[in-house]
């Protein structure tokens, strides 16, 4: 039985949905899923179990499974769990970054993540982020959000995450044409591309604070009474 609201931040790559999801569950006092922290763990458990790359393709959801990707819960998230180990930093290398998209493209690696995401949220309380939280994980939840901003804002707010504070005109452009791309990819590819729900409410971050989006996705959470 559901102990309180599902809530869900879907939007494309740069929107704020991980920082602004976090800091909506920390005010809430609900738990933060990073969906997209799952997609890394699944694509580091890859890595590390010497499969070469040209067969990801080719495993199905079983051998996906196999990989032993695992959430553990904590008062305010998530461990994620790899072969045993809490996994944190490594989940941002090079490596991995350079190969999820493809990865969480592919239908076994979405379908053998959807169980775990879902009993996460068994019993409510909860702030998922992601892409497609609420259309295919979460299509039930109780307050569904769509964030965006625009393709420059995203693109300074991701160099400003790699620690460049001030970007020239270079980085910005090279930054904008990778979100771009990832756009393109997500609402492109075959399964569980990225969209807004049709009961989401659209918020554009581009122009507000944070602490302004933040106030807004809790009003509506506690509007529901």
């Amino acid at each position: 039985m559901s102990n309180g609201p599902v809530v869900t931040l879907d939007g494309p790559a740069g929107s704020g949905k991980s920082s602004t999801a976090r800091a909506v569950a920390r005010r809430l006092g609900f738990r933060h899923l990073d969906s997209g922290a799952l997609y890394r763990a699944l694509t580091l458990a890859l890595l590390e179990s010497g499969l070469a790359e040209e067969e990801w393709d080719g495993l199905d959801e079983d051998a996906m499974r196999a990989l032993d990707v695992r959430l553990a819960p904590r008062p305010d998230g998530f461990d994620v769990i790899v072969g045993g180990r809490v996994v944190v930093e490594e989940l941002r290398s090079a490596e991995v970054t350079s190969r999820v998209a493809h990865l969480a493209g592919l239908a076994p690696s979405r379908a053998s993540l959807l169980s775990l995401q879902r009993a996460a949220g068994a019993h409510g309380r909860l702030v998922a982020d992601g892409r497609d939280m609420g259309t295919a994980v979460f299509p039930d939840a109780d307050v569904k959000v769509y964030l965006v901003a625009d393709l420059d804002e995203r693109a300074r707010r991701r160099l400003r995450d790699e620690g460049v504070d001030e970007p020239t005109s270079e980085d910005l452009e090279r930054q904008s044409e990778a979100i771009a791309g990832r756009d393109l990819a997500d609402s492109e590819r075959e399964h569980s591309p990225l969209r807004m729900p049709d009961d989401a409410h659209l918020i554009d971050t581009t122009r507000l604070g944070f602490e302004e989006q933040v106030d807004a996705i809790v009003a509506l959470v506690e509007g529901l009474g």
